[in-house]
């Protein structure tokens, strides 16, 4: 029924979102931008290849006045004017088709990105557990035959399919991630191999490339886990040791990106964080919303299966459907 009526509110929007987008600024989130078979996020991220990117990255330019980090922070304390709605593009979890292919693109058409990374996978040292889940998934597929101890792993009786079994992986939680590797030694996945071959995150030398190119990195945590399944404390853990790390490195630390999302984050939380002074503004990813912590912008989910112009209609209709119910803020407790 909800999609149905996003659907239904989506079909009235003018091709004029730049104007009717209800916010002053556009957020943008990526992940990684690739023409090829990643098989360590192809099962949990719908990433975009470079031509898709390009059309989205095009449309947006007609609609909004793309800015960097110093001016997103001048445009949201009053201190800039733009000519247009502004849009500040960023990407989250180092991955390393940011700096072969996503940075390229953008010198090419004059715009920023900021990449929210998180300093345990960089110089390709461990894994995120997302990505481990993934690799297991495809590891699955060349099976011809699914050994007995993979059910019981999984708490699963023998006759589940595939399917059953993919699904079931993709539930597992940052506080469960031992048992993806469990599953990977039945099933003789080799994830310290994987990333010296592949190499699938940004090195620190390429970090630093990139902030000499002028394109910013910050925050994303420590490794990634869902915040709000953490406690207080967990969470200030992740965010110090990250914001130590990006301090020893020149990279930008006056901002935070929540990885998965901010849902069930309290405002303690927020108290905690902003204690520090030269933390500007946190990122949620919820899209087109309001938050009741005015320094926790939300972005825009864009890896849907959809352009550009499409997602950021629906995200229009969406909130338009929300504040009918007066729903449209994120409230914090």
């Amino acid at each position: 029924m909800k999609d149905q009526l996003i659907n239904l509110f989506t079909a009235f929007e003018t091709d004029q979102f730049g104007k009717t987008l209800p916010l002053d600024y556009c957020l943008p989130v990526y992940h990684c931008v690739s023409d090829e078979n990643l098989p360590h996020i192809r099962n949990v991220i719908q990433y975009k290849n470079t031509k898709q990117f390009e059309a989205d990255i095009d449309c947006l330019s007609k609609h909004f006045q793309w800015v960097n980090w110093q001016e997103f922070k001048d445009f949201t304390s009053g201190n800039f004017k733009s000519q247009k709605k502004i849009a500040l593009l960023t990407f989250d979890d180092g991955f390393r088709e940011f700096y072969d292919i996503v940075a390229p693109i953008l010198e090419r058409k004059g715009i920023y990105a900021c990449n929210f990374i998180n300093p345990a996978f960089i110089d390709n040292k461990e894994i995120m557990f997302r990505c481990k889940a993934s690799l297991i998934i495809e590891a699955l597929k060349k099976q011809k035959s699914i050994y007995t101890e993979i059910y019981s792993i999984l708490s699963m009786g023998s006759t589940a399919t595939t399917e059953s079994l993919k699904k079931e992986i993709l539930k597992i939680t940052y506080q469960e991630k031992d048992i993806l590797d469990l599953l990977a030694e039945k099933l003789e996945v080799d994830f310290q191999s994987y990333l010296q071959e592949h190499r699938p995150y940004l090195s620190t030398e390429e970090l630093k490339n990139l902030t000499h190119r002028g394109f910013g990195i910050s925050s994303h945590s420590w490794d990634h886990p869902k915040f709000g399944t953490l406690s207080l404390e967990q969470q200030m853990e992740s965010i110090n040791k990250t914001f130590a790390y990006l301090k020893e490195n020149d990279f930008l630390y006056d901002s935070f990106a929540f990885p998965f999302t901010d849902f069930g984050v309290k405002n303690k939380f927020f108290e905690e964080l902003f204690k520090n002074k030269e933390i500007y503004c946190s990122f949620g990813a919820a899209g087109v919303k309001l938050d009741s912590v005015k320094k926790n912008f939300q972005r825009i989910p864009m890896e849907m299966g959809e352009g550009a112009e499409r997602i950021l209609k629906k995200e229009i209709a969406y909130f338009k459907l929300k504040m009918l119910v007066n729903k449209n803020m994120i409230i914090r407790k």
